[in-house]
């Protein structure tokens, strides 16, 4: 077993674990194993030091987040006295699991042929997931899926009698958002240098994943693919491109915001809604914020790492952090770690993000650069849909997105190997 091989392996988990706890009733350890896995795929790169290329680590991509992991480390003295346990399950998944996934990633991803087979895990199974969705909606909820439901998934699952679906994903949110993000990814590659064959079959997959992010209900999908389009029609440098991907873009947001056309549709409608600033929803979370504001005003470091979310309900019950629901992850680290954290992520994320932009400007294999920019789209449109729901912390997003930096990161070298392979074959 190889580094590689591992990696891929956790990129295929994290898009079926709610297969195997939710639909085959296993019982499994989810998140150690996930947490396991990069583990278990850094030691596969030691053993086999010899033939592994450790300069790669020597980037500022890692240097940053190993920065991150320090700070969180350091809220364990947070003067608030939040729970040692809940700093524990919290500092998991925001700061060890991205640097170990990262790190990993960064010692296995080595080719063009990583790049692609990256690319046809991700949007085969996220078509699996839309078509199960579809399932859920034309056929009926399978007995774990009606378990979910009856056990409180109903509460936000179910609104006026519609389902809001989830397929194999541990919630809707998720399921739309990441629909979005790799159904944005399969439409930005139908236009990229490949034959009729594949062009037809992403145009496919990206029509199927857009459906998918419709039935999920989920309104912050639709900043996952207007940023995420935003990002790609920018980095085409295509004066064409960009004037009528702007209109086209302008177009479907005044449909959305100023008509009235597919209300009928309540699947459409929800998502309409997304733009109303009038809507219920958002002025519940906006009235969370502002409470939250008043609250932090004197706390420059937050509450501490797990004090708000679930984390929050299960080891710091009595705090008053633990009762405010989050609903957005910006808003979570924020309440976590005060100004000086959010301003540090924040920092992080808009760094990573501008000099992943950066690499793909320059690229000149045309190939090699649709695809760039279509993970580049996707990392754009998870980090601001990320603002309205926990996506970018969460399986299956948030294994797709750092492995997605690093291969942008390794993009340079990844086109020089084209090259080469061209220089050798001349």
């Amino acid at each position: 077993m190889s580094a590689r091989s591992v990696l891929f392996f956790l990129l295929i988990f994290s898009f079926i674990t709610k297969v195997i706890t939710r639909q085959l009733g296993l019982d499994l350890p989810i998140e150690p194993i996930i947490l396991a896995l990069p583990v278990l795929g850094f030691i596969m790169a030691i053993m086999r030091s010899a033939d592994q290329d450790w300069d790669d680590l020597k980037s500022d991509l890692f240097y940053i987040l190993i920065a991150w992991l320090i700070f969180c480390i350091l809220e364990v003295f947070n003067p608030e006295g939040a729970s040692i346990d809940g700093w524990l399950r919290e500092i998991v998944p925001v700061a060890i699991f991205p640097l170990l996934v990262v790190t990993l990633s960064f010692l296995a991803l080595r080719t063009v042929k990583d790049l692609n087979i990256f690319l046809v895990i991700v949007i085969s199974l996220s078509c699996l997931a839309a078509l199960y969705g579809i399932k859920q909606v034309r056929f009926g909820l399978s007995r774990g899926d009606q378990l979910f439901l009856d056990s409180g998934g109903a509460v936000t699952h179910v609104l006026w009698g519609k389902l809001r679906v989830f397929s194999f994903y541990s919630e809707a949110a998720q399921f739309g958002a990441s629909q979005a993000h790799i159904g944005l990814m399969a439409l930005i590659l139908a236009f990229g240098p490949f034959g009729k064959k594949l062009k037809l079959s992403l145009f496919i997959a990206a029509g199927l994943m857009f459906y998918g992010m419709l039935i999920s209900g989920t309104r912050g999908a639709f900043f996952a693919l207007v940023v995420g389009a935003f990002v790609a029609i920018l980095l085409s440098k295509k004066f064409k491109v960009l004037i009528v991907g702007g209109v086209i873009a302008i177009a479907f947001i005044c449909f959305l915001k100023f008509t009235y056309i597919g209300n009928g549709n309540y699947n459409i409608y929800r998502f309409r809604s997304a733009l109303n600033p009038n809507d219920p929803s958002l002025n519940v979370r906006f009235n969370s914020q502002k409470i939250l504001r008043d609250y932090m005003s004197d706390k420059p470091f937050g509450g501490g790492l797990g004090v708000i979310g679930f984390n929050g309900m299960k080891y710091n019950p009595t705090k008053f952090l633990s009762t405010v629901q989050p609903d957005s992850y910006w808003v979570k680290i924020w309440a976590m770690t005060g100004i000086a954290g959010i301003t540090l992520w924040l920092g992080m994320m808009m760094y990573i993000l501008g000099k992943c932009c950066g690499i793909v400007w320059r690229i000149e294999d045309e190939s090699l650069r649709v695809k760039a920019i279509a993970i580049t789209s996707g990392i754009a449109g998870i980090l601001f849909c990320s603002y309205g729901n926990e996506v970018i912390n969460m399986v299956p997003s948030s294994v797709v997105i750092y492995m997605s930096w690093v291969l942008i990161y390794k993009i340079p070298k990844l086109e020089q190997e084209i090259k080469d392979n061209k220089l050798l074959t001349a």
